[in-house]
């Protein structure tokens, strides 16, 4: 629990779980929970007789509730997933198997309302870096993906402080380590305000980034990248950038949608009718507490989130 309460600081923009409960307190598409085959999810679908484009948001929580039910009610189906913290599942988000989302797909592939062809991953930050590896290792089981903020490496499990010290991968497949940037953890040093971006940008900067490039080139749909020119926690416009690059560069033969919104920030995968306007977290890094800007404006974040939303329901009514 402690562990968890030091990671209150960042989870928000590095693992997921923007949303209060109000977000979810309105009439829908009731979840149902799926306890199966070591599965931790909530399922919201529609009993209507059709196999339906099926999303998994990648992380679950609130987050994920929101949008697996928004998608519902706009006839497709989708699995919020978490994979930490839940259950018998691992307490930290770090060193995390693939096989666990290859289970998601293999049951989401046996479910009638569910069509086979049109299954796509979705995930915000570090969960949207996630939602590419997954997509790159199971190219004929997922059929596109979103990325809200996205990564163009994996990094190492030590970018979260309330992840262990050892350095370890934040993936693994088959018992092997996704390659990673390995990084330190974060020092809040003389300065109330953290340089988030600095930290990141030095990551990128390191030799192993190379390596730790997500191949993208792999996935086997098309990939809607949405990100904020203003993002001050990562630089996710720069990251989607290098995954067009990258792309282009190896002949991708399918579609790529690149959103970049002027005066938006980090919080653009939030609810798209909620207004924030507090743009400043809260990090706790060894007892003692720093502040973080989100980047973006109140309005900016809302006029993006609201135009995203739009584009994600073009993008996945035209699998």
């Amino acid at each position: 629990m402690k562990k968890l309460l030091l990671g209150l600081g960042i989870i928000g923009f590095l693992v997921g779980g923007y949303f209060t409960a109000d977000a979810l307190l309105f009439d829908g598409v009731k979840a149902r929970p799926i306890q199966e085959n070591g599965l931790w999810a909530n399922y919201f679908a529609q009993d209507n007789g059709q196999a339906k484009t099926t999303v998994i948001l990648i992380g679950g929580g609130q987050w994920g509730d929101y949008w697996a039910q928004y998608l519902a009610q706009n006839n497709m189906n989708g699995l919020s997933l978490p994979y930490s913290g839940v259950g018998d599942l691992p307490e930290l988000p770090e060193a995390i198997a693939l096989e666990y989302f290859e289970k998601a797909l293999d049951w989401l592939i046996a479910q009638p309302e569910v069509d086979p062809d049109r299954i796509v991953v979705m995930g915000a930050s570090r969960n949207a870096e996630l939602a590419l590896v997954i997509a790159t290792q199971f190219p004929e089981q997922v059929s596109g993906v979103v990325a809200y903020a996205p990564s163009s490496v994996s990094w190492s499990n030590t970018v979260l402080p309330y992840n262990s010290d050892d350095l370890k991968p934040s993936w693994t497949f088959k018992g092997q380590a996704i390659p990673f940037v390995p990084m330190e953890k974060m020092q809040g040093g003389s300065q109330e305000q953290l340089d988030l971006l600095g930290y990141w940008n030095a990551g990128l900067a390191k030799p192993e980034a190379a390596a730790a490039a997500i191949p993208v080139e792999r996935i086997g749909g098309p990939i809607l990248l949405i990100s904020g020119n203003n993002d001050q926690v990562w630089p996710s416009a720069a990251m989607a950038d290098s995954i067009v690059a990258r792309l282009e560069q190896n002949n991708f033969n399918h579609a790529v949608t690149n959103l970049q919104y002027e005066a938006a920030g980090h919080l653009i995968s939030t609810d798209p009718d909620q207004k924030v306007t507090q743009l400043e977290g809260k990090m706790n890094l060894g007892g003692t507490l720093y502040t973080y800007n989100q980047g973006g404006t109140p309005e900016g974040d809302l006029t993006a989130k609201q135009a995203a939303r739009e584009e994600l329901l073009l993008f996945l009514r035209a699998l």
